[in-house]
């Protein structure tokens, strides 16, 4: 007999033997319209058993690869700064064992926690962002800690020309104009991005945050904020399989609400999408 443990299809190492580590941060407390992605990281565990380990996209298998899922963070619900805190705290242990952290979510504001400890790791630290919104937002309702202030956050302590956004399609007026003085944002496309990797190169250490809302929602309607006009899967493969040309020292997917979809169609992708991710950054 042995224990059963839920693990992500393929990520069963023991943590001392693994190079990257994935934890789940079932936190939504800052939603701002439908609350669920508390939920994501289980389903998304669940699901993956209807996957196989191995990719065709980058003909690479997971089963090649040491990767151990460690499961939930006990978070505080309705706390957002002490469970910023856990989150910030299990990611600086990740890596200063020496391992890649990976982080399901929960909401967007959960990124700010990895984040905040990679950068501390990794002062020179570049992020990436792929979204439908902005993230902007000096605060949402008067909160300064919210899914909609996320990436203001993170600029917050890393300052100008280290975030670039793409695929954004939705924010106020003054975000949009804001960002063009402050980081590098690619409206609806990703057109820049191979540009983009060009100049950051293959050295300088990257976090990549995925909101899967940048989907668009005729394929992934489960999210807590759906914003037609978005990308594809294959598209979203394309993004994916660029990242194998980064540095890449943390990454997290988020904003996945399962319940909003009951075809499942949406945790399939959410499923597809971190496999490919995880086999990119590897």
């Amino acid at each position: 007999m042995h224990s059963n443990i839920h693990t992500f299809i393929g990520c069963d190492s023991d943590f001392d033997d693994a190079d990257l580590v994935i934890f789940g941060a079932p936190f939504d407390s800052t939603t701002s319209f439908r609350p669920g992605t508390r939920f994501a990281a289980d389903f998304i565990r669940m699901d993956s058993y209807g996957l196989e380990t191995y990719s065709p996209y980058q003909d690479k298998d997971l089963a090649d690869y040491a990767l151990t899922d460690v499961g939930n963070l006990d978070l505080p619900f309705g706390n957002a700064q002490k469970s910023l805190d856990i989150i910030e705290e299990t990611t600086r242990t990740i890596l200063r064992s020496g391992k890649k952290p990976f982080l399901i979510g929960g909401e967007h504001l959960v990124s700010l926690g990895a984040i905040k400890a990679s950068y501390e790791a990794y002062p020179d630290l570049v992020l990436l962002h792929f979204d439908a919104h902005t993230d902007l937002r000096e605060h949402y309702m008067d909160e300064p800690l919210s899914h909609a202030a996320v990436i203001r956050r993170a600029w917050d302590f890393m300052g100008d020309g280290k975030i670039n956004q793409f695929c954004i399609r939705s924010g106020e007026k003054w975000e949009f104009e804001w960002a063009k003085s402050h980081t590098h944002l690619e409206k609806f496309t990703f057109n820049t991005l191979k540009e983009r990797i060009h100049a950051i190169g293959p050295k300088t250490p990257c976090y990549i945050t995925i909101d899967l809302d940048v989907l668009d929602p005729s394929i992934f309607s489960g999210t807590g904020t759906p914003e037609p006009g978005g990308i594809f899967f294959n598209e979203m493969m394309t993004i994916l399989q660029s990242f194998k040309d980064l540095n890449v020292i943390g990454a997290d997917i988020v904003e996945l609400s399962p319940h909003y979809d009951q075809s499942g169609v949406s945790t399939a992708t959410a499923c597809k999408v971190m496999r490919e991710f995880l086999l990119a950054i590897l």
